[in-house]
């Protein structure tokens, strides 16, 4: 969510940092900010609000810096204010940062007990305090920048600029996002490439775990823990603006569904605390005693978010023992539905606004039920009326076919289940820290998710001219089976039908030839025995197996004609890492066949008339 800019060079930095976060705009924040020399020392001007915000407090003052950082931020530590707000500072050390440090807290409490002063609630001022505690060591800006990173462990991207070396910035990356622009005499970097495109065309991509040392002279990249120089390649960036905000990708799908990792990491970020076992109730608008006393729950969406929904289900009266109710909203309140005393109604919806659920959201309230909107977009109308708002944060979804918004709400409900059982005391305090343990490797489990684009694609190619498609489910996976049929519907025009395993014996197997494609979702579960069954019985009858299953199952092997492995993660979150190679099928699918991938024909992305 968040945008960095970073420029040195012979430019007044101040029009070029602003610039650049207007570029970041679209990618949603509540607080701005920028950081300059002026002679030796850093300046800091910062706003909650927006860049314009920024403007009229700088307006007038005749400012002007060669070296300078920008920052857009979207509250997750700390609430939205000027405090939090970035650029951080600790002594002569100023930078900005976008990701989630997962030990922040610790950390903190160890350098408060050194005496380190803290101005802000944000993870980030850590890292600051941090480096500066390793340059009072007398360590040079580098060194003291390495010796401070290992302690810290999450995602990052990191620009940091320091009074002591006025002619430098330093540009650290570890799973989050962070270019570099090369000008001629000038130098950019930025979260994202449109921030500098304005200046020059010319890239270098950042890896995990490296280090930029950028001066007027140039660049220099090495490895963050073993200061290994590394060779860098430059690309030159032929976008049109429309493609700059793809981010190179060749479609918004495409680049939506590779930012995956991010978004969910900003879905977490500050949503939990590792060492006291809790969920932030603050972000769902809830009291402990309010979960507590919860007897029942709706779970009320549309389209995919239905899907979301019918998992959270699954995900809800396991962990947590407390009946779900889900409906499609165009058909809840024409039913005129129940809500005993004590319920729960939970909207999901990315847009919030979608008529449908609007209209369902509406009929809970004046049946006097308490409503939560899990919901992406901040000052929509569902996120207005509900008496409670978890914000996704997974970023602006141009695509009309949801991916990111669809991983990050199925985030947000496991986070629900987790503290409604805690309030329930239906699960311990060991199980909470192991839950949260996995949910913090979520984000890199997708990005190995991701890796299997290649072989995703090679299927399509072998299965794009097929007519009908069929997906198979058990469990908590059954929705994710209606999640990848739909998918490949609305952008590949294939007729897809999702269906429980089980139920493929009463109608579906008589659809199945060597013309009928079947995608099977195996994971190591509970009913694996059961969808194993299920493809003895496709593959007896010339159906052709697609087979998602866990990595290192090879049982699957002789069952299926091709299999996508995905990393082991447990029971509650595969149906996210397995979505991840149906909306990539789906995706490839829809190229092959030439069909307008973010603009499918007859859809819109948001459903705002009934």
């Amino acid at each position: 969510m968040c945008g960095i800019i970073g420029y040195i060079g012979n430019r007044n930095a101040i029009p070029v940092l602003i610039n650049g976060l207007k570029r970041l705009e679209y990618r949603g924040y509540d607080s701005a900010g920028i950081a300059f020399f002026n002679g030796n020392k850093i300046n800091v001007r910062r706003c909650a609000g927006k860049i314009k915000d920024l403007e009229v407090s700088i307006k007038g003052e005749k400012l002007r810096s060669f070296t300078g950082l920008g920052h857009t931020r979207w509250a997750t530590h700390g609430k939205p204010s000027e405090e939090n707000a970035h650029p951080h500072r600790s002594g002569g050390i100023v930078l900005v940062h976008n990701g989630i440090i997962e030990n922040y807290f610790e950390l903190k409490e160890e350098l408060k007990g050194k005496g380190h002063v803290f101005t802000s609630e944000t993870d980030t001022e850590v890292i600051c305090h941090l480096i500066h505690s390793y340059s009072r060591k007398g360590l040079d800006f580098e060194a003291a920048t390495r010796a401070a990173l290992k302690h810290v462990e999450g995602a990052y991207a990191i620009g940091i600029i320091n009074e002591s070396e006025p002619d430098k910035i330093l540009a650290v990356k570890k799973d989050s996002p962070l270019v570099l622009g090369l000008g001629e005499g000038e130098f950019f970097i930025a979260s994202d490439i449109p921030a500098f495109l304005k200046y020059t065309k010319d890239v270098i991509i950042l890896d995990n775990g490296e280090m930029a040392s950028i001066t007027r002279k140039g660049v220099s990249v090495s490895g963050i823990a073993n200061k290994k120089p590394v060779k860098k390649e430059i690309a030159n960036i032929t976008w049109s603006p429309t493609m700059a905000e793809k981010g190179g990708y060749k479609h918004f799908m495409l680049k939506e569904i590779n930012e995956q990792p991010r978004a969910i990491a900003d879905t977490i970020r500050g949503r939990f605390s590792l060492e006291k076992g809790e969920v932030n109730l603050d972000e769902f608008s809830l009291a402990e005693s309010e979960l507590k006393k919860l007897n029942k729950i709706f779970l009320v969406a549309c389209g995919t978010s239905w899907h979301a929904a019918l998992v959270g289900k699954y995900i809800i009266e396991d962990m947590a023992r407390v009946p779900c109710e889900v409906d499609i909203a165009s058909e809840f309140r024409y039913r005129r539905p129940l809500l005993p005393k004590g319920s729960l109604v939970i909207v999901i919806t990315q847009s919030g606004e979608t008529a449908d659920t609007l209209a369902a959201q509406r009929e809970s309230g004046k049946l006097g039920a308490k409503v939560l909107s899990i919901c992406n977009v901040v000052g929509s109308t569902s996120a207005r009326e509900a008496d409670g708002v978890f914000f996704t944060h997974s970023g602006p979804e141009i695509g009309v076919a949801s991916t990111k918004a669809f991983t990050t709400q199925l985030t947000g409900l496991y986070l629900f289940a987790i503290a409604l059982a805690k309030a329930k005391e239906k699960i311990r305090s060991d199980d909470i820290r192991e839950l949260f343990n996995e949910l913090l490797q979520l984000p890199e489990k997708v990005e190995q998710s991701l890796k299997i684009n290649d072989a995703v694609l090679k299927i399509a190619k072998r299965f794009y001219h097929a007519r009908d498609f069929l997906y198979l489910g058990r469990g908590i996976n059954y929705p994710i089976a209606l999640e990848g049929a739909l998918k490949l519907k609305e952008i590949s025009y294939i007729h897809a039908e999702g269906y429980p395993a089980g139920e493929m014996k009463h109608g579906p197997i008589a659809l199945i030839d060597n013309n009928m494609p079947v995608l099977a979702l195996a994971p190591d579960d509970k009913v694996l025995e059961k969808i194993l069954s299920n493809m003895e019985e496709v593959k007896s009858r010339g159906g052709k197996v697609i087979a998602v299953a866990t990595e290192g199952n090879t049982r699957v092997l002789s069952r299926a004609s091709n299999v996508l492995f995905m990393p082991k993660t447990n029971y509650y979150l595969t149906p996210i890492i397995f979505s991840i190679p149906l909306h990539l099928l789906a995706y490839h699918m829809a190229v092959l066949k030439k069909c307008n991938v973010d603009q499918p024909r007859n859809l819109a992305k948001s459903v705002t008339v009934e």
